[in-house]
């Protein structure tokens, strides 16, 4: 069971983000994103985008800090890594 984070490096809206996964489940990471107080409709569809300062707070509350690249291969063998199509289809049909 693990939540992972990787380094903030991810300029959007004049704001640095993070990825926030599971490479268990997405119950696990609907979870914990809860407990950060991201609202569901943050989901993008197998992760989270997490602010820079947001980010420190998931560690502390146990989220694994990794690389990008460590992010993706672990995402990837856990089967939940979705094609781009399928994350913006899922948000569009969610209304997330």
């Amino acid at each position: 069971m693990a939540v992972l984070v990787d380094p903030a490096n991810w300029p959007w809206r004049d704001r640095l983000w993070a990825h926030l996964v599971s490479d268990t489940s997405y119950a696990e990471l609907h979870e914990f994103a809860e407990r950060l107080e991201i609202p569901r409709r943050a989901f993008q569809g197998d992760h989270y985008d997490v602010p820079a300062e947001l980010r420190e707070r998931a560690i502390e509350l146990g989220a694994e800090p990794v690389t990008g690249r460590e992010l993706i291969l672990r995402l990837k063998a856990s089967g939940l890594r979705k094609p781009l199509a399928e994350r913006g289809r899922q948000r569009n049909a969610s209304g997330t």
